[in-house]
């Protein structure tokens, strides 16, 4: 196929979103700014001196600069035609990087050339963004039209992070899955992100609540089975809208729970298990029976989430106990406040909360934190580079940081719904939900709410890759905006 760029440089250049440009700019600036903060030493040593964290970060500025421009300057026509190849090329790359890349704390994630390195999982992210547009784009495709489209669109998303989980590397992983609310903005059922979210809570409720027992089973997995019926009848009630269904169940459970509790009385004790799989059978086989007097669809997916919910809590504590590291099970301890472990896995977070809240409304000034001079805070140029602004500025400078990521977010979201082509449009909310999962998991983790599984803060943080993967996502996205005028001509 033959491209003929009809955009000139400077019509390009006239047609940027600049306000977003400025947020960003804005953002790296700051962000060398308190890398240097975070690695000052009482030597005195130059922001631009090349030998420290902050010298190094400004050359990556600088490099990122040169490849945004460049990103600008090719014909936007070549992200659509070369999609699925770029996507292919950092898959393999990532495959690769499983059998070549040295151990680092356990990960093969990295890629060392000489004194360079090179995390691949942080370009997958463009990658797999753009194919999904792509996917998006194809003649005719709709989401919802069949469910093998659902496969194909889990499958681009999922395929880095299987790779990237081979790497031993799950927070690079987890943000993949983000991508999930793309999905649900292009016409996914809005009961699948519901049931991610009763996934997130019913793991979360049965992983801290252990003790005490209830009819003989952990307290959490008491209150998530009785969480799984009060949803099994509010589906029944407000998705099936079938008021006399959901009436006998809800009857026959409190029925139930009667009989249970004048059992009791008599020291008669009933196992907490097989009193909800009883209830819940009983439930399912007189819906079964009900239904078939109406449309059975709603009704199935009623039933299908119960069941696919009681296997799921059964799951949680193989999975807890078999899958995830140690290192990974002790970070969620400490996340759900379970255990403090103040000098293993939670002194980072605990030593970030000391840093943020020593610094107050207007924080200690800049290069005056005593938390980060003397080095209490591991990783605090990396991954807890938000505790550092906290300190020195205080709850003014987070607050002003948290606006600037909040302006950036609005501006793309308001990029996003001026497009015109699903391409478009699903390439920007990939962005959006990207640096919405990294934002909000960076700082939830740097305040103690969120395990902590090491992404960086967007634009921020220390780091070469990270910095080059957010500024290719990005500029991708404003020269497809930028654009939008020729596609309508």
């Amino acid at each position: 196929m033959e491209l003929r760029n009809t955009d000139t440089g400077a019509s390009v250049f006239k047609s940027l979103d600049w306000a977003t440009i400025v947020i960003y700019l804005i953002l790296v600036i700051f962000g060398a700014i308190s890398i240097y903060a975070a690695s000052y030493d009482f030597d005195n040593a130059s922001l631009f001196d090349l030998s420290e964290f902050s010298g190094k970060q400004i050359l990556w500025i600088g490099l990122s600069l040169i490849i945004g421009t460049g990103i600008l300057l090719i014909d936007y026509r070549i992200f659509k035609i070369y999609a699925y190849p770029i996507y292919i090329c950092v898959l393999l790359l990532l495959l690769l990087t499983i059998f070549i890349a040295p151990d680092v704390k356990g990960s093969h994630s990295w890629i060392v050339m000489g004194p360079v390195s090179l995390q691949p999982a942080e370009f997958g992210k463009f990658a797999t963004a753009l194919a999904l547009a792509k996917l998006f784009d194809s003649y005719n495709f709709s989401l919802n039209a069949k469910i093998s489209n659902y496969f194909r669109a889990l499958i681009i998303i999922f395929l880095p992070v299987i790779f990237i989980l081979l790497q031993k590397e799950t927070g690079s992983a987890l943000v993949y899955i983000s991508l999930i609310f793309v999905l649900y903005r292009e016409g996914m059922n809005g009961l699948i992100l519901f049931s991610i979210l009763c996934a997130i809570v019913f793991f979360v409720i049965a992983v801290k609540f252990v003790e005490p027992l209830i009819l003989g089973i952990p307290v959490g997995e008491f209150i998530v089975l009785s969480i799984i019926l009060l949803i099994y009848c509010a589906m029944l009630l407000f998705y099936c809208k079938d008021m006399i269904v959901a009436r006998n169940v809800i009857i026959g459970i409190i029925a139930s729970a009667i009989i249970v509790y004048i059992l009791s009385i008599f020291n008669i004790q009933i196992n907490g298990i097989v009193y909800f799989l009883t209830v819940l059978a009983v439930s399912v086989v007189y819906t079964v029976i009900a239904m078939f007097r109406h449309k059975i669809d709603k009704y199935l997916v009623s039933i299908g989430f119960a069941i696919v919910s009681v296997l799921f809590l059964f799951s949680v504590n193989y999975v807890f106990g078999n899958v995830l590291e140690p290192h990974q099970q002790q970070r969620i301890k400490v996340a759900l406040g379970i255990e403090e472990n103040l000098r293993g896995a939670g002194y980072n977070v605990n030593q970030s909360k000391i840093a943020i809240g020593s610094g107050g409304a207007f924080g200690k000034g800049f290069l005056n934190g005593t938390q980060t001079k003397l080095k209490y805070v591991p990783e605090q140029h990396t991954d807890f580079i938000f505790c550092t602004i906290g300190e020195e500025e205080g709850f003014v400078g987070t607050t002003t940081v948290l606006l600037l990521y909040l302006a950036l977010i609005l501006r793309l979201i308001h990029i996003a719904e001026r497009q015109r082509s699903p391409f478009e449009r699903v390439y920007a909310y990939c962005v959006v939900s990207i640096l919405i999962f990294h934002l909000a998991i960076n700082v939830g983790m740097v305040i103690g709410l969120c395990p902590v599984i090491g992404i960086p803060l967007p634009f921020f943080s220390y780091g070469g890759s990270s910095l080059w993967g957010f500024t290719i996502l990005l500029f991708i996205l404003l020269r497809l905006d930028a654009s939008r005028k020729e596609r309508r001509d």
